[in-house]
């Protein structure tokens, strides 16, 4: 295989459609649920794959990251704590100065239209402020 194959097969956005195919279940739908809302509410977002297996999402900076375990998704925002949330979707991570996270469970419902402001905002933020 050619060097570029090589690199085209571990892309970061090929790594997470694997990883989202590999789970197959109600965690890979969210996943690729939750990724299709940031694509959606920032299309120029850049995708990696970080610390062995977690997707993260970049725009002027880091906006958030895609975990998995056994009972949640958890997205974290690298920015949380200053942005302001006025839905309420963080629901992890709030004693910390920096980060904030929301979880969601199996047969939780996804907000989809607070959730893309959300990222806006981190997208907004990250302009804003020198990395």
């Amino acid at each position: 295989m050619a060097k570029t194959d090589q690199m085209a097969d571990t892309s970061p956005s090929r790594l997470i459609d694997e990883r989202i195919a590999s789970l197959g279940d109600w965690r890979g739908d969210m996943l690729a649920r939750l990724r299709a809302v940031i694509h959606r509410a920032e299309p120029e977002v850049v995708e990696e794959w970080k610390w062995r297996g977690v997707p993260v999402w970049y725009r002027n900076g880091m906006i958030c990251t895609g975990e998995t375990y056994k009972n949640a998704v958890k997205m974290t925002f690298a920015k949380g704590a200053a942005l302001d949330d006025p839905s309420g979707l963080f629901n992890a991570s709030l004693e910390g100065n920096t980060r904030r996270a929301i979880d969601f469970h199996e047969g939780d419902g996804v907000d989809e239209e607070a959730l893309a402001a959300l990222i806006r905002s981190a997208v907004a933020l990250n302009s804003t402020k020198r990395r």
